[in-house]
C-alpha cells in the first residue's frame, strides 16, 4: 500500500529556514507529480508548490523566491526548502503526489498526513 510520510516541520523564528521531506513508500512505478499544500487555521488548503516529472515547477505567489521544491526520484522522496520564513507561513503542510501504483494503470493521487510548521515573530 502506498503511503506518503512528511517530516521536517517544527518551530522556527521569522527569517529562519526549514526543509520538509516527503517519502513515498510502497510499490511505486514512478511519480508523475509531487506537490506541497498547506492549511492554516480557519483557512482553506492551498497549493504551495508543485513539481512535475518533466521538471516544471509552480509556486504560489507568496512563496516565490523563498521556497524551492525538489525531488529525488531514486528515493521516491520530495522536498520543500523553505527560507526566509514568515509568521504567515504557519500552517500544516501536506505532501500530495500523483503516482503510478501499478506498471500498467493510470496514476493515483495520494496525501500525506501533514507536518506542522510554526513561524514565530
Amino acid at each position: 500500500q502506498v503511503q506518503l510520510v512528511e517530516s521536517g516541520g517544527g518551530l522556527v523564528r521569522a527569517g529562519g529556514s526549514l526543509r520538509l521531506s516527503c517519502v513515498a513508500s510502497g510499490i511505486i512505478f514512478g511519480i508523475e507529480l509531487m506537490a506541497w499544500y498547506r492549511q492554516a487555521p480557519g483557512k482553506q488548503r492551498e497549493l504551495v508548490a508543485a513539481l512535475t516529472s518533466s521538471g516544471s515547477t509552480n509556486y504560489t505567489d507568496s512563496v516565490k523566491g523563498r521556497f524551492t521544491i525538489s525531488r529525488d526520484n531514486a528515493k521516491n522522496t520530495g522536498y520543500l526548502q523553505m527560507n526566509s520564513l514568515k509568521p504567515e507561513d504557519t500552517a500544516v503542510y501536506y505532501c500530495n503526489a500523483d503516482l503510478f501504483p501499478t506498471a500498467w494503470g493510470p496514476t493515483s493521487n495520494y496525501w500525506g498526513h501533514g507536518t506542522q510548521v510554526t513561524v514565530s515573530s
